[in-house]
């Protein structure tokens, strides 16, 4: 699908298989979930530019390659994407965070936000929106319609789980952010839960109902 990365990767599909898995622990879903992320942060991160600076190590001078232009932030839709992003902000800790709540009403599944908070210079930076599902978009669409009232320009959304219904809507409404998923899943059931899915990342990752 276009705009859509796939990670492959065997150990991201490795810790995506224990993590859908309902008999894991609460720590476990949460400390899968922070890995998850960690990894998924290399990919999505790719293609950052490298510019070559002069260092000296114990032996001697030379010139060595550094990230250069826009600087991150890093924007978790609460709750469960709060861990995901504790593994990229491990690999990127100079990064800005931004922080947005939202919620799925449970019967229309419209998104409620509750919260919102963010650098003043979005417009300067690349915007990545860590959510673990992406299952009708709501949530993520809502996301981003509000990063972009904000400034921002250059926006990427990361997930675990995507269902393609939620990928159509994205793209559709937003073609020009592109996706990271780990899986691609078919169907969304009556309560609009992927199938098979993982479940509700929050509670999972909480342990609450």
């Amino acid at each position: 699908m276009q705009g859509v990365t796939i990670v492959d990767h065997p150990l991201v599909q490795h810790k995506l298989t224990l993590i859908r898995d309902k008999n894991i622990s609460t720590k476990s879903f949460r400390e899968l979930l922070k890995e998850i992320g960690m990894l998924l942060c290399y990919e999505v991160t790719r293609d950052l530019p490298l510019t070559n600076v002069e260092i000296e190590t114990p032996l001697a001078h030379m010139m060595s390659p550094r990230i250069a232009g826009k600087k991150l932030v890093f924007v978790p839709v609460l709750r469960a994407g709060a861990t995901f992003a504790e593994g990229m902000l491990d690999l990127v800790p100079a990064a800005r965070v931004a922080h947005i709540g939202l919620y799925r009403n449970p019967e229309t599944f419209v998104a409620v936000e509750y919260y919102f908070k963010a650098p003043s210079d979005l417009h300067e930076r690349l915007v990545i929106v860590i959510s673990p599902v992406l299952a009708t978009a709501n949530t993520s669409v809502a996301a981003v319609v509000r990063l972009k009232e904000r400034g921002a320009k250059d926006i990427r959304l990361v997930c675990m789980v995507a269902a393609r219904q939620g990928i159509e809507r994205m793209r559709g409404m937003h073609p020009d952010v592109s996706i990271w998923t780990a899986a691609i899943d078919e169907e969304l059931d009556q309560h609009a839960y992927i199938v098979p899915g993982l479940g509700d990342a929050g509670d999972r990752a909480y342990g609450t109902k």
